[in-house]
């Protein structure tokens, strides 16, 4: 995996990062990822195929949140998600929020899933949790 760090947003970057979030909202987050100091954005290649991407934010003390994870859909199912989240393996603690649609792939993963409830109307969201020693 590699940090993605250029200025204007790849085609494949754009994509991934839209299954992750609202379509609306992928400039704004790519641009979080290139000017902030906290924020990283990897790549995960298959070949020379961009197949996945992680963003994550790292907080104090070993912490950090993944902000988004997705994988192109025909890779999906491949293990490559749990890969991007091994690769941030020097957090000790690493915790996510996502929707129903998303958990099990955190369950498989080790995380501790706690429902946050109906964080927006009709969408309820969860809060999972992985501590690592």
């Amino acid at each position: 995996m590699e940090e993605i760090r250029t200025q204007s947003i790849h085609p494949d970057i754009r994509k991934l990062l839209s299954f992750a979030t609202s379509v609306e909202k992928v400039e704004e987050e790519y641009d979080l990822y290139i000017h902030s100091t906290e924020r990283k954005l990897y790549g995960f290649t298959a070949g020379d195929e961009l197949v996945g991407c992680i963003g994550v934010e790292f907080l104090d003390e070993g912490e950090c949140e993944i902000k988004h994870v997705a994988v192109m859909p025909k890779h999906r199912g491949k293990g490559i998600g749990h890969k991007m989240i091994d690769h941030i393996g020097h957090c000790t603690r690493i915790t996510a929020e996502t929707d129903r649609n998303a958990v099990l792939f955190y369950k498989k993963r080790g995380f501790e899933i706690m429902s946050l409830g109906e964080k927006y109307p009709g969408v309820e969201r969860f809060r999972c949790v992985l501590e690592k020693l």
